[in-house]
């Protein structure tokens, strides 16, 4: 850590002249009994002075143009919100931040209804290999670990001499330039670097407007989050159809409303087949 630190202070004010952006390619598999069934985003680390930031590009893209039409039409008065026709997907939800120069993790993520922040203060134990090669314009060296349920080897460049990388990987003395699990089904690789504007300013996840507030836990914390809701994934919508204070209405594709515990079976019987398929995390252990 006295190295990580060190080499941030080194760097810092020659690295942060302006912030950066480092645009990766990651691909995954979410389901273990479809391996060939390879989906790929392309993911944004910024790094600036306060710390770094790793998100979806296309989830910020949507999100920001649905915000722009909501405040459009909430100037103009409007009670019906019609969510705009964007054409952009992306199902990589979570944001990730790291704190410079502690590094401290920062997990955020919604799981039903709920929105949380999860302090992840995991050590990573990496194994350093004298093994080097060269992705892309960069040289890099090998390095392995433990790490999620999974055993990783990565790849850093010390031609960016920063200790940081893509999701909550980070500790090498460079930046890490790819890094994949000895299955191959989660994969991250770096792809290109730009300058950002001004007006590309780093905020953090945790002071978007929002609704509700962020409920903060540990890591370990979430991990019972996670099991709870894929036993009972629906227990949130059960709750909220008991409020008499909300009311839902939903239609079946005859066109006919549905009843609260036809929407609650419909809901649930959705979600099921969903989780189901979702048993390839990048954090493993999350479901052991």
């Amino acid at each position: 850590m006295k190295y990580i630190i060190f080499t941030f202070i080194l760097f810092s004010n020659l690295f942060f002249s302006q912030n950066k952006r480092f645009i990766y390619d990651y691909k995954f598999v979410t389901d273990s009994t479809q391996k060939d069934k390879v989906e790929t985003e392309q993911m944004y680390l910024d790094l600036a002075e306060k710390g770094s930031k790793y998100y979806s590009r296309n989830v910020f893209v949507r999100d920001s143009l649905v915000e722009a039409a909501f405040k459009e039409q909430e100037a103009n008065h409007s009670n019906n919100f019609k969510f705009p026709n964007i054409g952009i997907k992306g199902v990589v939800r979570y944001v990730v931040e790291k704190s410079y120069p502690d590094f401290n993790i920062f997990y955020f993520n919604t799981v039903e209804t709920d929105e949380y922040k999860v302090n992840d203060d995991r050590e990573m134990n990496w194994k350093i290999s004298p093994e080097k090669d060269k992705i892309g314009s960069w040289e890099v060296q090998k390095a392995t670990l433990e790490m999620f349920g999974r055993k990783w080897i990565a790849w850093f460049s010390t031609e960016i001499p920063f200790p940081d990388g893509p999701y909550k990987f980070h500790g090498l003395p460079g930046l890490i330039v790819k890094i994949s699990d000895e299955t191959n089904s989660h994969s991250m690789e770096l792809k290109g670097v730009k300058n950002l504007n001004s007006n590309e300013i780093w905020k953090s996840y945790a002071h978007k407007e929002r609704y509700n507030p962020l409920v903060n836990i540990n890591e370990k914390q979430y991990k019972k989050v996670i099991l709870a809701y894929r036993k009972d994934p629906v227990k949130g919508f059960r709750m909220q159809l008991s409020d008499p204070n909300v009311k839902f209405v939903m239609k079946d594709s005859t066109g006919k409303i549905l009843s609260n515990s036809e929407m609650l079976r419909n809901r649930e019987k959705n979600a099921k087949v969903q989780i189901e398929k979702q048993n390839n995390y990048l954090e493993l252990d999350l479901l052991k």
